[in-house]
């Protein structure tokens, strides 16, 4: 299984279309969102090109292939743009013996994890940063933010053949 995880596009049409150019090139199996998809939050500057309206078009285009979980500024007025299920606060995708936990990070969080069986990988976004290391036998995977980054890198996430790795934009 192959997938692109994605997380704090916060309405960026520039890093959404490169985001668009990693999922035609890398063809993923899904798409996963991490929440966070259109609005920038009133905490967070705006984004490059900030446009939620396109950002929602390119998403759309993809929704057959989607799995997303909310962030902390996603609400129903976000649903009502989008053509895929996105308020769920968790989603979990299974790849053979592999168990991946998805969630934005704003409920539960590496300091607040809920009870999962040893060898999961919690997969969130919410701080921005990227991280990937096993702590306690529960991978933390943060693929960073794919459009308002605090690490200093637009990224992403990819997990192949059972590994993951990032991807900058």
């Amino acid at each position: 299984m192959k997938l692109v995880i994605a997380s704090d596009i916060h309405g960026s049409a520039a890093w959404c279309r490169k985001l668009m150019s990693v999922v035609e090139e890398r063809n993923p199996d899904k798409l996963v969102l991490l929440g966070d998809l259109l609005y920038h939050g009133p905490r967070n500057p705006l984004p490059d090109e900030y446009d939620p309206k396109e950002v929602a078009a390119l998403l759309n285009g993809q929704k057959e292939r989607i799995v997303a979980v909310r962030g902390n500024c996603d609400a129903e007025v976000d649903q009502m743009m989008l053509e895929f299920p996105c308020l769920a606060d968790y989603a979990w995708v299974v790849d053979g013996t592999s168990q991946l936990y998805l969630t934005h990070g704003h409920l539960w969080e590496p300091d607040n994890l809920p009870p999962l069986p040893q060898g999961t990988t919690f997969v969130y976004g919410h701080f921005h940063v990227k991280r990937n290391e096993v702590v306690n036998g529960i991978r933390l995977f943060n693929p960073g933010s794919a459009g308002l980054p605090k690490d200093g890198s637009n990224s992403v996430g990819i997990y192949e053949d059972g590994k993951l790795s990032f991807l900058e934009l």
